[in-house]
């Protein structure tokens, strides 16, 4: 005879195979997305009725609008999206959430099986790429369904224990209670659409009364916008103000939801089939059987009208939120903060858009490392030690983002790219290392000028000048290079090599003469010696920044014609 805890066990094992089938359909529908999805967002976001179209999609894409929203928020941190944009996008998360559940509220458990044998032979036996992508949706739509229906079984009996009678009448009496521990188990699954299988299968096998999985079917919702925002902790200002606004958002609809719950209770039966209006308040009605297919869709379109309204109602207002969004939510934050600003692990799993996070960081890397080499220039005219202090952190920043971008960009190589793509990676690990290394050479051009400065060293004003020179000819240079990250020019650097060439052996001749002639000392002379070698080699990694992204750039061209 079957006791309490092989129902356990089945609810668990059922529990289970329903995570894993939401994860197998999710990898499945990733894969037919690819190298579209970047294009698609840029495209389709600027409009705010568009954006939520594109959310959805994403949400089931995906399967889950909590890995929706943390997506987003990755591409607000990599700069595709702007605030307006990702609002919108963030609204049709739930919606594209409610279609996998009304997929799921279908009941169509006697095709599990099938489904499931059906995906094994079309994944591990099948040639065709097409069919084996077709093989993992069906392994996951069957996994889905049949551990739905194992979960429901195993409910049927415990929903009937003592231990579920005192949880109803003690805790989930209080609809707040259902909307918080709605919440709790989205955020602790990650995914809205698994959270709302769960209440399917405990309020179909009476473990759970009506209303309360109502209320939890509400409070996914709050979990939803929970994950996001943990996931924008070290984010971009805008991707906090992103956050902020859209968990604001869902907890004015959840207020307004249960202000209004008998309303909303009667909206839900009137667009749904079946009467269930004796279970309404928590009511001690006998489930019967046939009442159970009529309250998976009962919730199913409790998630959808609770969606559509909340969208309906907030989405007109998105602009509002923008335009007040400095004001309400001022945040500073430094250029040269020591962390990542772009990238973002938990993006290496769609990784076109972690490529793009991973431009976007470079190119800061390259301004950081411009603004550095200005400050120090300008020390070399008047020595200044707070400016000083601001070149070594600018270093000790290039040093953090090497490392981090290193690991980023390492990691991203073994995730799956198109060959296309892929090969950007080395050159872009290259460019890494070329950033740092340029400042290297700035932070020991400070520690020449400071050397000068303790040991009183003097130059003479021709030596001086013809330094300064060489500092003004390296330094446009590198602003060549930045332009060049930004698409604003791409010239032909012959001329300046050959000048740069010229002007670095001019300088090497005079300051032999002077040595030769006495008017250098040999300590002054050799660190002068050693200050044109600094600046030879910021020039030579400037060339070798800009060889590398004109390659990138004409591969890429090369592919769109």
């Amino acid at each position: 005879m079957p006791t309490s805890w092989s129902y356990i066990s089945q609810a668990l094992g059922g529990l289970a195979l329903f995570i894993l089938g939401m994860r197998t359909m999710s990898e499945g529908l990733q894969k037919v997305s690819g190298e579209r999805l970047r294009r698609i967002l840029e495209k389709g976001t600027g409009n705010r009725f568009t954006a939520p179209l594109i959310g959805s999609c994403l949400s089931s894409l995906l399967q889950s609008g909590s890995a929706a929203s943390v997506l987003v928020i990755g591409f607000v941190n990599a700069g595709l999206l702007s605030l307006y944009q990702a609002l919108g996008v963030l609204l049709g998360t739930g919606i594209g959430t409610t279609l996998a559940i009304q997929f799921i509220a279908f009941r169509v458990a006697a095709f599990a099986l099938p489904a499931i044998a059906l995906g094994v032979v079309f994944s591990f036996f099948s040639r065709s790429r097409r069919l084996a992508k077709l093989g993992g949706l069906l392994l996951g739509a069957g996994l889905v369904f049949f551990g739905l229906s194992l979960l429901e079984e195993a409910c049927l009996p415990l929903g009937e224990s003592a231990i579920f009678g005192i949880l109803h009448q003690q805790l989930l009496s209080a609809r707040l209670t259902a909307v918080l521990l709605g919440a709790l188990i989205t955020f602790v699954v990650q995914s809205g659409g698994a959270t709302i299988g769960i209440v399917i299968a405990l309020a179909a096998g009476g473990a759970l009364h009506y209303d309360a999985a109502v209320a939890m079917v509400v409070g996914e919702v709050a979990g939803a916008s929970l994950i996001p925002l943990i996931a924008s902790v070290g984010g971009t200002p805008t991707a906090k103000r992103t956050v902020i606004f859209y968990f604001g958002i869902n907890a004015a609809a959840i207020a307004l939801a249960l202000a209004f719950f008998p309303w909303f209770l009667k909206a839900v039966d009137y667009c749904s089939p079946g009467d269930l209006t004796a279970l309404h308040q928590g009511a001690a009605h006998p489930l019967i059987p046939e009442l159970r297919p009529s309250i998976a869709r009962h919730l199913a379109n409790a998630h959808t009208i609770f969606t559509l309204a909340c969208a309906l109602v907030f989405l007109p207002l998105i602009g509002v939120f923008t335009r007040s969004a400095e004001t309400l939510l001022p945040t500073r934050r430094s250029e040269s903060e020591a962390r990542p600003r772009f990238i973002d692990n938990r993006v290496l799993k769609t990784p076109i858009i972690a490529l793009a996070q991973a431009w976007n960081e470079l190119e800061r890397m390259l301004e950081i490392a411009c603004t550095m080499y200005r400050e120090l220039v300008v020390l070399f005219e008047n020595f200044d030690p707070k400016q000083a202090a601001a070149v070594r952190e600018k270093e000790v920043v290039l040093d953090i983002l090497h490392r981090d971008m290193s690991h980023f960009l390492i990691a991203l190589s073994r995730e799956t790219l198109a060959v296309e793509r892929a090969v950007e990676i080395p050159s872009m690990l290259q460019l890494v290392n070329d950033l740092e290394l340029i400042g290297d050479q700035c932070e020991l051009l400070l520690n020449y000028l400071i050397r000068k400065k303790e040991e009183r060293l003097t130059y003479s004003t021709a030596a001086m000048d013809e330094l300064k020179q060489l500092a003004g000819k390296v330094e446009t240079l590198l602003e060549l290079a930045a332009r060049l990250f930004r698409g604003e020019s791409d010239e032909d650097l012959s001329p300046f090599k050959v000048e740069l060439a010229r002007l670095e052996e001019e300088l090497n001749k005079s300051h032999l003469k002077r040595l030769k002639s006495g008017k250098c000392s040999i300590v002054a002379g050799l660190l002068f010696g050693d200050m044109i070698a600094s600046f030879g080699k910021i020039a030579q990694l400037s060339f070798t920044i800009i060889a590398h992204k004109r390659g990138i750039t004409h591969e890429a061209s090369g592919r769109v014609h």
